[in-house]
């Protein structure tokens, strides 16, 4: 378990000891184990969405809607015309019947939550909530903010949040539509291996 803080810009390595890890940011120090608060309610609810998301995968693999090989697909087609860059998958269609509504109904449990989605071990959001998943425009700009979707987040928050395996990760960052915020992220498995993670953002 990590939390990290991204406004510091000297980083000192990862120290651990007896089980607890601190990463040291000039000087900020933070314990995997100082989840308290707001931050504690977040991890509760990602948990509470990370039940619901397997559970529906397991149910496609089971009914033969995806095979294992699918649901780990890690070769992103290209759509066109699109900026950012949108990818298509061989399970992110289903995702979009299955799952946004999940996300969706986390999102609402709170004003202060931005976005509840989950990601791949390489970033890739297959589905958004429905507040991002509006009509592309073909403005750059606008498409940019409302419709996030099928986008690979592999800057360097997004990756830790992806790729990490303890059971949560806080970081606090400035997202790339200028909010500063806090990330925490739980992994997400699939029959026993790693697929990728679920993403809360959030504001105090």
């Amino acid at each position: 378990m990590l939390i990290r803080h991204f406004k510091k810009k000297r980083i000192i390595p990862l120290i651990l000891f007896s089980g607890i890890g601190l990463l040291f940011y000039g000087i900020t120090a933070f314990s995997q184990t100082a989840l308290s608060g707001f931050n504690l309610e977040i991890k509760n609810l990602a948990e509470k969405c990370r039940g619901e998301v397997i559970a529906q995968f397991e149910d496609l693999l089971t009914n033969k809607s995806l095979t294992i090989d699918q649901l780990f697909d890690t070769f992103y087609i290209p759509i066109a015309n699109t900026y950012p860059q949108k990818y298509k998958t061989q399970y992110d269609t289903l995702v979009d019947q299955r799952i946004q509504k999940i996300l969706d109904k986390y999102l609402a449990t709170d004003r202060r939550i931005i976005f509840v989605v989950i990601v791949d071990s390489n970033g890739y959001l297959p589905t958004h909530n429905s507040r991002y998943s509006r009509p592309l425009t073909g403005d750059k700009e606008i498409d940019s903010a409302n419709n996030r979707a099928k986008r690979l987040f592999n800057d360097r928050t997004g990756l830790a949040a992806a790729r990490n395996i303890e059971p949560f990760l806080l970081q606090q960052y400035n997202r790339d539509t200028g909010e500063a915020m806090y990330d925490l992220s739980i992994p997400i498995s699939i029959k026993g291996k790693h697929w990728g993670a679920v993403r809360i953002g959030y504001e105090k």
